[in-house]
């Protein structure tokens, strides 16, 4: 999957356009191949530094906007850290898109220089869905993603 991936972001620099492109890509490529899970793309950071707007995603429509104070996506941007939910409905401050979405995996894209550009949000209708081996894969895949795109 991370060589996929890396095939989809490789000269893909340049351009803003471009990047969405490759980030397009990215979420139905992983939409594609990964099983049990109802949503999936990207929340981009915006010029504040602390907001992520909607980015490149699949699945049904999402919230436009995430505060980093709100929800285990802004959780994932503040703490620089991946964010893997057995039961997103135990989570006080979860933001519901799809009230179908049981378990969420978050994974932040931050650059070499600790800048968080966005985050990777994987959304699953099962409880429980993501492994401790899913979370691993989708911070490779992340991290080729930011190495690609925004170093």
């Amino acid at each position: 999957m991370v060589e996929g991936v890396r095939a989809l972001v490789d000269d893909c620099r340049g351009s803003d356009l471009k990047r969405i492109g490759a980030l397009a890509n990215v979420a139905a490529y992983l939409n594609e191949r990964l099983e049990r899970i109802n949503w999936v793309g990207f929340y981009l950071t915006d010029e504040s530094g602390e907001r992520l707007l909607l980015g490149p995603f699949q699945g049904k429509v999402a919230c436009t906007e995430i505060p980093f104070e709100r929800g285990v996506c802004g959780l994932a941007a503040r703490t620089k850290k991946s964010q893997r939910i057995a039961d997103v409905h135990a989570v006080t401050d979860h933001i519901v898109c799809d009230s179908a979405s049981r378990s969420e995996l978050v994974v932040p894209l931050v650059t070499a220089c600790g800048s968080v550009v966005g985050v990777l949000d994987i959304d699953s209708p099962d409880l429980d869905r993501f492994t401790a081996g899913d979370e691993h894969l989708l911070c490779q895949v992340a991290s080729v993603v930011v190495s690609a795109l925004y170093s």
